[in-house]
């Protein structure tokens, strides 16, 4: 059985036919013959299948008129949806916590608590006590605490095991993040395009900036307190490639060099996104599945919306459940150009 992310309504019936327990909460079945939905493992008999219709979430199927099942109760927790929150807020509360301390807390064995919260969360539990430090970070940062201080608050024993951590995915230094890109260079050009104007900025570390129908105002809101400089021949390799990944779209665009900032949980979508595979798309509700929370089409729409990296991070590749194409920051119909030069 392929990823949840991917599967088709076909899929979806036979995953409902076998009652897997697995994809309990990545959608509901509504039968609309008796107005009820359901989860995928209820173990009511099977419908007819021209009577079934596959939601998201089950407050999608609400507004669709239907009421929840009895038996499987979709609109509440499970018991292993609420040993997961326990074990999220045992974390919260004192940082990472052995395997073996969550199992006894939940009552489940550590290796199957292990594949349960993973599969809910979508990273494991040391993976998650890890996100959740490096956001703490970032939010005392955002607060104005000195770049130690914010470390320690979050439990580091200094910064070398912070920048160890986040080698690779934070691009600026978390004393950049506190003064708003303060001692920073940041490169920047207007190009132009088939799609009009297009503002790309860069660091010596990677593209931090790609817009369409901006200038040197917006990239200033951006990184307030950088030096923005007009880009020079060393930049000219690298802004051109961007300009073939916006003319001439293809996988090769995945090998661009990005400097990004964002919080544990934008980071996460911002990397589902560039798995998108070229040519698809992804619904709200699906990429917010594939991250391991279907409840999170949200914060997942959030997350979108902070990406100032269009097309290298595509998050145009984002459509509306109902197959429309949503919203985009720069227009539907720059939107629907991009899908187009894909194939999607």
């Amino acid at each position: 059985m392929k990823h949840y992310k991917n599967i088709t309504n076909d899929e979806r019936w036979q995953i409902a036919l076998a009652k897997d327990r697995r994809f309990d909460g990545a959608f509901v079945t509504g039968v609309h013959s008796t107005g009820i939905y359901c989860r995928p493992s209820c173990p009511a008999r099977a419908p007819l299948r021209k009577n079934v219709r596959f939601y998201a979430t089950a407050k999608e199927a609400a507004k669709a008129g239907l009421r929840p099942c009895k038996r499987c109760s979709p609109h509440t927790q499970s018991a292993e949806e609420a040993c997961v929150l326990a074990a999220i807020a045992a974390i919260r509360a004192n940082g990472a916590m052995t395997l073996e301390a969550l199992a006894d807390l939940t009552g489940y064995a550590p290796t199957h608590f292990q594949r349960l919260f993973k599969r809910t969360v979508g990273l494991s539990p040391a993976a998650f006590a890890k996100a959740l430090r490096q956001e703490r970070v970032r939010e005392g940062l955002s607060r104005g605490l000195r770049v130690t201080e914010a470390l320690s608050n979050a439990g580091y024993g200094g910064s070398e095991q912070f920048y160890a951590e986040t080698k690779g995915r934070l691009g600026m230094k978390p004393s950049d993040w506190s003064k708003g890109g303060a001692g920073k260079q940041v490169h920047w050009a207007v190009l132009e395009t088939s799609l009009g104007p297009m503002l790309v900025a860069a660091t010596t570390k990677g593209v931090c900036c790609l817009s369409f129908g901006e200038g040197e105002a917006e990239l200033r809101a951006r990184f307030p307190k950088a030096e923005l400089v007009a880009a020079g021949e060393d930049f000219r390799a690298l802004f051109a490639a961007v300009v073939e990944a916006v003319e001439q779209p293809g996988p090769g665009s995945a090998a661009i060099p990005l400097d990004v900032k964002g919080t544990a949980f934008q980071q996460r979508v911002w990397e589902e996104l560039r798995r998108i595979p070229h040519g698809e798309t992804r619904s709200y509700g699906e990429l917010a599945a594939a991250l391991g929370n279907p409840k999170a089409s949200r914060a997942v729409g959030g997350a979108n919306g902070a990406n100032h990296v269009a097309v290298l991070i595509p998050c145009h590749r984002v459509i509306a459940s109902d197959g429309s194409l949503g919203g985009y920051a720069y227009g539907l119909a720059i939107k629907a150009e991009l899908l187009k030069r894909e194939g999607a």
